[in-house]
């Protein structure tokens, strides 16, 4: 086996592989679990929102005593 025969075995290796994830993060399988990863960042703001106004109103009580 020479060096060229090597390089495309490892091209196909390669190609084969992509086309694999391609179709693993595109299956409707995993577009649920997706799209909960892709909104938890919303839900995360939401929380520290509301952890934010907690401590102020907190404060604010702390302050009128």
């Amino acid at each position: 086996m020479d060096y060229g025969t090597l390089r495309g075995f490892f091209a196909l290796l390669i190609l084969a592989l992509f086309i694999i994830i391609v179709l693993w993060s595109y299956s409707k399988k995993r577009k649920s679990s997706f799209d909960d990863v892709a909104n938890s960042i919303f839900e995360e703001d939401k929380l520290n929102k509301k952890n934010n106004e907690s401590h102020l109103k907190t404060d604010s009580k702390q302050e009128r005593k």
